[in-house]
């Protein structure tokens, strides 16, 4: 992957506070049908559970996991919708956290990129 310049911060905490507030909405709904208690280590614990499940799901992928007779698409979408678990977990972690994630990509990732 190659990146050409610095990602625009502004853009990117827009998408990824909207991205944040659809989660969370899809998160409440999921507890309150489920009546799931929602501590302050649910999305820590769930993002844990959801990344051992992205784990089978790329092991199963790439040959080294059983196949339980699923074909190579059916593996290929449930690795991507595991990814999405990962992502969407991490995205409430983040805001029950007061975590902006973009400021530290740009503080951890961006700042190795190179400035013209």
């Amino acid at each position: 992957m190659t990146v050409q310049q610095k990602p625009d911060l502004d853009t990117s905490r827009q998408a990824i506070g909207d991205l944040s507030r659809a989660v969370g909405l899809v998160s409440d709904t999921y507890a309150k049908r489920c009546e799931i208690d929602r501590d302050k280590d649910w999305s820590a614990l769930k993002l844990s559970e959801e990344t051992g499940e992205l784990i089978a799901a790329h092991l199963k992928v790439t040959g080294r996991g059983r196949r339980n007779g699923e074909d190579s698409q059916m593996l290929e979408e449930a690795r991507a919708d595991e990814a999405a678990d990962v992502f969407a977990l991490l995205l409430l972690y983040a805001h029950e956290h007061d975590i902006d994630l973009v400021e530290a990509l740009n503080r951890k990732w961006f700042r190795y990129l190179k400035t013209e």
